[in-house]
């Protein structure tokens, strides 16, 4: 049976999920006390301003975690608790025989200066308000299906990309989406480094029964950025049974990752199989087009961009969606800055540095390298002379990314490569580029895996 100890952690979190975490640290951490007895929840406070405080701005969130974990039934009341009262005094006399003026110091009465203002609630972005292409359309859909759906929905849903691709626009829109169509759920959303903390932080505390409940309860979980959990071994088995424990309630589970699971380094092998077991789905940089969209709809709420300006930005930045964010807003402080009409003119100039800091000079050693490194594989086996596909697949790879990646002529790519010749690179570019088209499911040293995913994550490697 759970202890009340347990029962007063659980609320405290409950509480905190509902309200965040930092107004919870603000006005609840260290300034409060909970009682659990008798199916009734006491929260202690140190003098009547902030039981007036906290009945006005939190009595309804707090009123939810109670139903939620003592039931409908269960009481609540505010008091002052004399222990809070006589320890805020104290801190009061302390405060005023160390100020420097009268100004600074403490009335002499038992309320407590209001605490600086809590931080402003996250914004949450929507799934309508995402910009759909090639790059993403499948992502994207599988994401509406989730909020419509979500009982029909594999589990886990994996959205994987590189940095700034889309993928906790998405996690958000699905949390808002869920919440918009279930406002009874428990919809618990985070980072892989939030759960990280808090679970290291039960431990510690000795409360795993109350984290569990926490997590093996809700109605729907989001984690963002799940390659964090790597060489995490603990934390990662309990994630593996929270997946396992939600998994049987068939509730849905969405998480965010820089690459395929079957490319994350360090993950427990039962942790990637069940990764894999639901649907994993890929976000990749916005194409020409789609940049073009992006540009329209974040500049339409400016007063809009000339069509000529904004192909002129799709035409010369091919990086992601925070990079296309800081040339507008580059724009935007130029134009304002120098009193200049936004024209390609001053465009040019804004986005300069940023084009020219974005052109990278690779290197065919380079591309050798990301390719050992990503496939596991030794130099000698890219220069060896022998044609089998355990040899010639991953060359004709690094062929392929050679001949997008540097300037390197087809002669010069097939002497690094072994002393090929000219006919060689051409015909491995071609058949790499086939791969792509269909995203043939290859074994290319260590990996097996949808060809497209092995390139994107060489390239990110050969861009860092």
């Amino acid at each position: 049976m759970e202890t009340t100890y347990d029962v007063v952690a659980v609320l405290a979190q409950a509480i905190s999920q509902r309200i965040g975490e930092p107004r919870y640290n603000l006005w609840f951490a260290g300034k409060t006390k909970f009682l659990c007895e008798n199916e009734q929840l006491t929260i202690g406070v140190p003098n009547l301003f902030l039981q007036d405080w906290l009945q006005k701005k939190f009595a309804a969130d707090v009123r939810g975690a109670v139903d939620e974990v003592l039931g409908a039934h269960a009481a609540l009341r505010f008091h002052i608790d004399p222990q809070l009262f006589q320890a805020e005094r104290g801190r009061q006399a302390e405060t005023h025989t160390h100020s420097t003026t009268r100004a600074e110091a403490e009335p002499a009465s038992n309320k407590v200066a209001e605490p600086r203002r809590p931080t402003r609630e996250r914004r949450w972005r929507f799934l309508h308000e995402f910009v759909v292409g090639a790059c993403n359309r499948v992502a994207h859909a599988s994401a509406v299906s989730l909020v419509e759906t979500p009982d029909e929905c594999p589990s886990p849903l994996v959205l994987h990309g590189a940095v700034g691709t889309g993928k906790t626009h998405l996690l958000e829109g699905i949390c808002a989406g869920l919440k918009r169509r279930h406002a009874e759920w428990k919809i618990l959303f985070l980072t892989a480094e939030d759960f990280t903390n808090r679970f290291v932080q039960a431990m510690h505390q000795q409360k795993l029964g109350a984290f569990r409940k926490i997590f093996r309860s809700c109605d729907a979980l989001l984690v963002d950025d799940v390659g964090f959990f790597a060489k995490k071994q603990a934390t990662q088995e309990e994630f593996l049974h929270t997946l396992d424990a939600l998994s049987l309630e068939h509730r849905p589970v969405v998480l965010g990752t820089d690459c395929h699971p079957r490319l994350a380094d360090h993950f427990l092998p039962e942790l990637t199989d069940r990764l894999v077991g639901g649907a994993v789905w890929g976000l990749t940089t916005p194409d020409r087009a789609t940049r073009l969209d992006m540009l329209r709809l974040k500049t339409a709420k400016l007063g809009g961009f000339a069509e000529a300006v904004l192909e002129h930005l799709a035409d010369n930045l091919h990086g992601n969606v925070r990079e296309l964010e800081g040339a507008v807003n580059s724009i935007l402080h130029l134009a304002r800055a120098t009193a200049r009409p936004i024209d390609v003119e001053l465009a040019r100039e804004a986005i300069g540095d940023l084009v020219r800091h974005s052109l990278r000079f690779v290197t065919l050693e380079q591309v050798e390298h990301a390719v050992c490194e990503v496939l596991a594989i030794s130099r000698n086996l890219l220069f060896s002379k022998k044609r089998n596909w355990v040899y010639a697949y991953p060359r004709m790879v690094a062929m392929y990314l050679a001949r997008v990646h540097t300037n390197a002529t087809f002669s010069e790519i097939g002497k690094h490569f072994g002393g090929r010749n000219h006919s060689t690179v051409v015909a491995a570019e071609k058949k790499v580029r086939d791969w792509l088209k269909t995203n043939l499911t290859l074994q290319l040293g260590t990996r097996t895996m949808p060809v497209r995913d092995i390139v994107e994550r060489i390239e990110r490697l050969l861009g860092e």
